[in-house]
């Protein structure tokens, strides 16, 4: 392979990952980069930072103490569970929230969401325990 094809290669990879829904993206998260410190991030770019796969919300440059932890305003946590895991419910941005049909576990018992864009605790609204 030419260095010329490598590079339409590597184009057409990025290109094909930026594509992914956040469901694909976390069926692999590994092909998605590692959060660095002066990169430019775009809206909807997803990158892996402490084992955990998040989407960009904001266009912006990183910066050491932007981290997808420390910078809500600008990163979101990819919440889309295995729909052959059922994940403790966690807490959701209102960019992240669960959608119709996701299941999570809460208090030692299951849930399924009943609305999409669901923010709420399952004990509060939006979920049928199963």
């Amino acid at each position: 392979m030419t260095r010329q094809e490598a590079k339409a290669f590597i184009k057409s990879f990025v290109k094909l990952r930026s594509l992914a829904t956040d469901e694909m993206s976390l069926q692999v998260p590994n092909l998605y980069p590692i959060w660095k410190v002066e990169v430019e991030y775009d809206i909807g770019d997803r990158v892996f930072y402490n084992d955990v796969l998040y989407k960009v919300l904001q266009a912006h440059t990183s910066q050491e103490t932007w981290t997808p932890i420390d910078a809500p305003s600008l990163f979101v946590k990819v919440l889309i569970p295995d729909e052959n895991v059922i994940h403790e419910w966690e807490q959701p941005d209102s960019t992240n929230g669960y959608m119709t049909g996701d299941k999570v576990m809460y208090n030692g018992k299951m849930y399924v969401s009943t609305i999409d864009n669901n923010v709420w605790t399952p004990d509060a609204y939006g979920w049928d325990e199963v």
